[in-house]
């Protein structure tokens, strides 16, 4: 047996830090990935350390594993989240995608001690060309809505590393009932705003992770400053937190030209090769 995984990485367009309260998000997966191989064998594994030992964590068989991505790592782009998801699909097959997300999420847990919610696993397994999808976590229901011709992202690389292991996620502050409320109320917003408004939206909610607890002051230096760069009509923090990349709503290529365009894609997709 052979199996092939691809799964994408995500941007979350508005709706951080209310996956695990029951709120909502509106990510959609972006045309770069990480592709898992997984060749059966008689017996034992082959294979990186960490990739083995989620393997093992989900209970896949005795199988040479391989992994190539273009995902960044720790630049809130769900690199983990993606590996995760591939582990799960290539080890049991075909699943329902919120089965696969739940079993992905618990091994992140399990393996890499990251307390991560659904929203990567979610928009990696439901994912449109074109659309955004709105993901309600109160009931792990998923829209899709399409993306406005207008609404053109990049993302800038903040250069600040980190692991959310080694940090604070997880231990949010008391401004989380406040974050999530208000934040729901962006989300339902963005999804009839024009640029323009929605560019909005993006700054109060990276003052709002601020307030969290969730970026650095360094972050909020170069958010703030790209913010205010001819032709950005909005930047945010985008993940965890702690760095990473940030999103940035712009009113065309000509804006950070050396930045391409971020494109949509479609959802994670097993192969069964033969």
């Amino acid at each position: 047996m052979q199996r092939r995984a691809v799964v994408p990485s995500r941007v979350n367009i508005i709706g951080e830090h209310t996956d695990y309260a029951g709120g909502l998000a509106l990510p959609f997966a972006i045309d770069c990935n990480l592709t898992l191989e997984a060749v059966e064998r008689e017996k034992g594994f082959s294979g990186d350390s960490i990739v083995v030992e989620l393997w093992k964590s989900a209970g896949g068989w005795p199988a040479d594993l391989s992994v190539t991505s273009t995902i960044p790592i720790g630049k809130g782009m769900s690199s983990s989240a993606a590996l995760c998801l591939a582990i799960v699909l290539c080890s049991k097959g075909p699943l329902d995608s919120l089965d696969a997300s739940k079993e992905a999420q618990r091994i992140e847990h399990e393996v890499l001690g990251t307390p991560c919610g659904l929203l990567d696993q979610l928009a990696m397994m439901n994912a449109k060309e074109g659309h955004a999808s709105l993901i309600d976590f109160s009931d792990l229901s998923v829209e899709f809505v399409p993306i406005p011709h207008d609404w053109r992202f990049k993302l800038v690389d903040s250069k600040i590393q980190r692991e959310l292991s080694s940090t604070q996620y997880g231990k949010i502050n008391s401004f989380l009932e406040r974050h999530v409320e208000d934040e729901n109320a962006r989300v339902r917003s963005a999804i009839s705003s024009s640029a323009i408004d929605l560019g909005g939206l993006l700054n109060q909610s990276h003052a709002s992770l601020r307030s969290l607890g969730v970026s650095l002051p360094e972050m909020d230096q170069l958010v703030g400053s790209i913010q205010q760069e001819d032709g950005v009509l909005g930047a945010r923090m985008m993940g965890g937190g702690f760095g990473g990349m940030i999103l940035v709503l712009v009113e065309g290529e000509e804006v950070f030209p050396e930045i391409p365009l971020v494109q949509s894609s479609e959802a994670a997709i097993l192969e069964e090769i033969f």
